[in-house]
């Protein structure tokens, strides 16, 4: 089969992790007769030095004509980078939300899962951890306050600073469903977090998700407020399967999943359309403490990678096969720095890749 991916390499170690997962695509070309043709597109302040601005119209248009994208990072030190100068909307960060918004990539998946041999690395205590856990938030992607109008005003001699909150049921409806479908292929659960003790726009949202659970009889659904999840994911995360919530909440819930696995190097992501089509991206940010180094982690990228085999261009044993490759390398106890601990073989970001290429 033939497929045109589009590669954000972005900003950062993005261009080193990218250039791994390519490497890991290019392999399963090799093994399994197919051929990607590349397109590499600029975004962020990548695009800010070449542009002038954060997106281009030319790139959204050549991410629409391919069948998938997969992205590295996007975004510097915003204590440093020239990037922060510019007024927010000509930011890096604008970029990513306006290439979300022309895609109407409005679903992002965020799995959090705990290899049995990166157990060491986890947080938390053993008797918390338990059996691991597994679960995938599915964060509703380009509503809500990130979205919303936002301005900032001085009256009286007073900064004042507003941002708006808004979601409608059609938008609530579409990312529910989506959860309870990913949730009938699981474990069948599906926890839907919200503010509804406050937020008006919460109180829709579990009224429109309660809507849609009725159509899921085989699922169990319940609600948790999202003080109260943040507090559970380190409590005892292995109660949760699928993870339902707003824009925000998203947001913040899944680094904190991800870190709970013990590295954000480790989680890929995925944000879909109502087709098959995605953008592909590693859970973590630019690093660019660490960027032309040699070390960054590319594994989230790579399995960035996987999710994009399976989930848009229908290769479920090629995907399997980069999976499995990478959990194969970590059981022969190969590391980056970030998830490196006792008795373990501490490689770079090439050598990573590389390693997980000579195992599909």
């Amino acid at each position: 089969m033939e497929y045109k991916i589009s590669l954000i390499p972005g900003d950062g170690i993005g261009p080193e992790i990218v250039g791994e997962a390519k490497k890991i695509l290019d392999k399963v070309c090799e093994k399994y007769g197919h051929k990607f043709n590349y397109e590499e597109v600029l975004l962020g302040g990548a695009s800010i030095d070449a542009c002038g601005v954060p997106l281009t119209q030319e790139a959204i248009d050549t991410a629409k004509s391919s069948d998938a994208v997969l992205m590295g990072s996007i975004g510097g030190d915003a204590k440093t980078s020239p990037w922060y100068q510019l007024e927010p909307s000509k930011r890096p960060e604008a970029g990513l939300l306006a290439i979300r918004k022309a895609l109407n990539l409005f679903a992002n998946l965020r799995p959090a899962y705990l290899y049995n041999e990166l157990k060491g690395a986890c947080p938390l205590k053993e008797e918390v951890i338990g059996d691991g856990f597994d679960m995938i938030i599915v964060r509703e992607l380009t509503g809500g306050l990130y979205f919303g109008e936002r301005k900032t005003v001085e009256e009286n001699g007073v900064r004042k600073a507003i941002d708006t909150l808004t979601y409608d049921e059609n938008e609530i409806r579409r990312i529910a469903v989506k959860a309870f479908e990913i949730a009938g292929k699981r474990k069948k659960k599906v926890t839907s977090v919200d503010k509804a003790n406050v937020l008006d726009s919460s109180r829709l949202w579990r009224k429109v998700v309660e809507d849609v659970a009725a159509d899921y009889p085989d699922i169990t659904l319940e609600h948790m407020l999202v003080d109260n999840c943040a507090m559970q994911l380190v409590h005892n995360p292995g109660q949760f399967d699928v993870i339902l919530t707003e824009n925000m909440f998203g947001d913040i819930l899944s680094d904190e999943a991800s870190m709970v696995t013990g590295s954000i190097g480790m989680l890929s992501s995925a944000s879909l359309n109502e087709t098959k089509f995605g953008l592909y991206e590693p859970s973590h940010g630019s690093a660019p403490d660490i960027a032309g180094k040699g070390i960054a982690n590319p594994i989230a990228t790579i399995l960035s990678a996987a999710m994009m085999l399976r989930f848009s261009l229908d290769l479920d044993k090629e995907a399997d096969a980069v999976e499995a490759a990478v959990q194969q390398v970590l059981k022969e106890g190969y590391r980056t720095v970030d998830i490196m601990s006792e008795g373990m073989k501490q490689v770079g970001t090439k050598e990573m890749g590389d390693l997980i290429a000579e195992r599909i």
